[in-house]
């Protein structure tokens, strides 16, 4: 799919025309309609029906007129609900280009995500909802695939006809196996929402869920009756008994006459056709349209960009773009738009949100919805419903995203990409956040104050703390290991050693520095930094949405690391290696990038880097940078180096790996100030002080300080509990280790005897 907004340029006629989308959908439905026509007039004309003694008369005690009703009010609702289908994908229409198509590099991918969402596998990572939501869908598929066996069957000659006999008796045993998940399912659905009522399922409760609950329920109740009536009213067969819940329910009205039979299972009958036109009918205009639209976004999830980079944007000093972000419907992408139809509203997003969690404005399932409520109510080719029911003081009169949206929620956002994790349908919530920022920060300058220092000093002195770049290398003087060379000069060292604003400026971060590069000098490994030459790399600018100044530093930087012959880069920390191994490339800077704790990984395993005496006798728990981590799944490489130091017990804290909490700093969020609920940082301070840890271990500069400012707002000093980052920890337990290695050993010392009471 490829659509382009009002502003782009429009598509000459050259070339054959392709159908759009939305007439796709229509052509589908028109298709299904002539289908189930077709395969009600079939059976009329060719006359052929199953005589055998064992099996399943379609339409058995089902009235001429109620024959005809169903085989034309069927594909009518279907033609139907493709029409206002189609009404919904035209919105998506509204997006600009994204390229998704499908390549011979990328099918396989595409498959596998899809075949992880319709099997099932993104929905259990949560074990209990999604067991639940598996017993409805798979449920319900095999109901419908019972259905269409038995009109398969119903239109094959005499000699084709397969449904008798042992395979009537096998399938008649599946068609009530399917009813009984069906209906555990939804039971199971409707006391989860109503009876124990999950924080993030109750706060978003809605009248159409009670909807649909209440027509899938209403459909298994009437199948099951309709079959118990059914049963019971062709005289209870022996070979209907592998009906486990229809026969037992027939027994209960055996002794009916036959009139009063027939007249039941034909009302059953029809209150479960007329439940499943229900189904037909909420299907295209409530949340239930997620089981087409959320498979199909799975399927999409595979996108040229990599995981961690944002949306490239042209050159500004040269585009004729005239606004950049995302302020209006069109301004996001066509698969921006259909993740708001693909939104299944489960929560998930929302209960791992850092800033939800500690009171903050901001809810990424709300964006979610609030983005679809002002695409829907600003179509202008026809009504279209909201993803989810809004009250109706809710009013929409533009297609501005802000009349829902307010900057608070915006800039509340740490870029943790908690939420594109662990959504199970592969929405994309924080390309969304991060566009709108480039519409404040670019086009309204509405961005919080304090970010206006970081910016300054980004502009003016090349770093966000605003020091002096002339002191960049400072952190280096007494270490031999390092070279620092100039401005131009070529590289004739295997890495170069990006160390970072914070490893060059910070107090804390420097120590991190210092150790990394006696690490590296341990190890043998060749090493230059280029000191007052690096800039900033732009991450925080560019999270932030100035992508002004994200490229007046990146290109600069790209420029000078291409004079000098760059080809290998080692970075301590994550958002440098995001930006220069993810984002640089859409500027044309193309490095081999590692980071410190994947190097340290290597160069243990490698046994380069000799750990053999390294040695703490404590207790340590690993933090996950959210730029290393769910930005660039790198969760092994720093677990593996803290678990090569002999002596020491690992314990996880509650939330880790790609269900990590974030630190707080992320998103530029470290140059703003935190003034509404906890602080980020105060929370997982607490929750790694938790775990009883003597240490905690970072792998980013920002990750560091958070923790050790929350650790020590908790009233733990250095004493208790240190916070320090990896390459400290190797270091002083590889210190350590030689410290005792070259001690004497203790004399030998009886064991005194216990005295009794002591």
């Amino acid at each position: 799919m490829s659509t382009h907004s009002s502003s782009a340029p429009v598509a000459t006629d050259q070339g054959p025309k392709r159908l759009k989308p939305h007439q796709l959908v229509i052509g589908i439905g028109i298709g299904m309609g002539v289908f189930i026509l077709a395969s009600g007039v079939l059976p009329l004309v060719t006359g052929w029906y199953n005589d055998n003694a064992v099996h399943r008369e379609v339409f058995g005690n089902i009235p001429g007129p109620l024959k005809i009703a169903f085989y034309t009010v069927m594909p009518a609702m279907i033609v139907w609900g493709a029409f206002v289908f189609a009404d919904r994908v035209k919105n998506w229409e509204r997006g600009v280009s994204d390229r998704r198509r499908t390549t011979p590099k990328n099918v396989k991918r595409r498959l596998g995500d899809f075949r992880a969402g319709v099997y099932m596998q993104t929905l259990l990572r949560d074990s209990a909802a999604g067991l639940m939501h598996s017993l409805i869908y798979f449920g319900f598929l095999g109901l419908l695939g019972i259905t269409t066996t038995l009109e398969v069957d119903h239109q094959l000659p005499e000699s084709l006809k397969f449904l008798h006999g042992d395979v009537y008796r096998a399938y008649a045993f599946m068609g009530d196996l399917f009813g009984v998940v069906f209906m555990t399912g939804v039971i199971w659905a409707i006391v989860r929402r109503y009876v124990q009522r999950p924080y993030r399922i109750r706060i978003k409760s809605k009248p159409e869920h009670a909807l649909i609950l209440g027509v899938f329920f209403l459909l298994g109740l009437t199948g099951f009756g309709a079959e118990g009536f059914r049963i019971a009213e062709e005289g209870m067969p022996d070979y209907e008994k592998f009906s486990f819940v229809g026969y037992p329910i027939a027994t209960l009205f055996d002794g009916l006459d036959q009139g009063t039979l027939e007249l039941w299972h034909q009302i059953w009958w029809v209150a479960h056709w007329v439940s499943f036109l229900a189904f037909l009918a909420i299907l295209p205009v409530t949340m239930l349209r997620h089981m087409f639209t959320s498979p199909l976004n799975m399927y999409l999830k595979d996108r040229e960009r990599p995981k961690g980079a944002m949306r490239a944007m042209p050159n500004l000093t040269e585009t004729s773009l005239e606004t950049f972000g995302a302020s209006v419907v069109e301004d996001f992408t066509w698969k921006q738009l259909l993740d708001t139809d693909a939104c299944t509203m489960c929560g998930r997003c929302t209960s791992v949100c850092p800033a939800h969690a500690t009171g903050k404005p901001l809810d990424p399932r709300e964006i979610v919805l609030k983005t679809g409520e002002v695409m829907a109510a600003s179509a202008t080719h026809a009504k279209v419903s909201p993803p989810l029911g809004v009250v109706p003081e809710i009013t929409i009169s533009s297609n501005s995203l802000f009349e829902r949206i307010t900057a608070e929620e915006v800039w509340s956002c740490t870029s943790c990409k908690a939420c594109d994790e662990i959504c199970p349908v592969n929405i994309e919530i924080l390309d969304k956040i991060l566009d709108m920022r480039r519409y404040l920060s670019l086009m309204e300058s509405n961005f919080p104050a304090e970010l206006g220092n970081a910016y300054r000093a980004m502009e003016n002195q090349g770093n966000p703390w605003g020091m002096n770049q002339g002191e960049r290398a400072d952190w280096a003087k007494g270490l031999d290991e390092v070279t620092i060379l100039d401005p131009g000069e070529p590289i004739t060292a295997e890495y170069l050693y990006w160390v970072g604003c914070a490893g060059s400026f910070d107090d804390k971060n420097k120590k991190v520095t210092q150790a990394m590069a006696k690490l590296l000098g341990r190890a043998g490994i060749d090493v230059a930094i280029l000191g007052p030459s690096e800039m900033c790399t732009g991450d925080s600018a560019r999270r932030s949405g100035n992508e002004y100044l994200f490229q007046m530093l990146a290109m600069p930087n790209i420029e000078m690391l291409d004079g000098m012959g760059v080809k290998k880069i080692i970075t301590q920390c994550p958002h440098c290696f995001n930006t220069l191994r993810n984002e640089y490339p859409q500027l044309g800077g193309n490095y081999e990038v590692i980071h410190h704790t994947q190097l340290l990984e290597q160069l243990i395993d490698s046994g380069t880097l000799d750990v053999s005496q390294a040695t703490l006798e404590e207790r340590i728990t690993y933090h996950d940078s959210c730029y290393l981590g769910r930005h660039n799944d790198v969760y092994l490489a720093p677990r593996k180096v803290v678990g090569s130091i002999k002596g020491i017990e690992i314990v996880e804290m509650q939330r880790n790996g790609t269900k990590g909490m974030c630190c707080g700093a992320g998103g530029a969020r470290m140059w703003m100030e935190e003034s509404i609920g906890t602080k980020v940082n105060d929370e997982r301070a607490a929750e790694a002080l938790s775990t009883g840890a003597t240490r905690v271990a970072t792998a980013c500069p920002f990750c560091y300080i958070m923790l050790d400012d929350g650790v020590k707002a908790a009233g733990a000093d250095d004493d208790q509990v240190k916070v320090a980052d990896i390459a400290i920890h190797l270091l002083e337990a590889i210190e350590a280790g030689e410290r005792k290695l070259g001690e004497p050993p203790l004399p030998d010392v009886a064991t005194p005897t216990p005295v009794a009471g002591e």
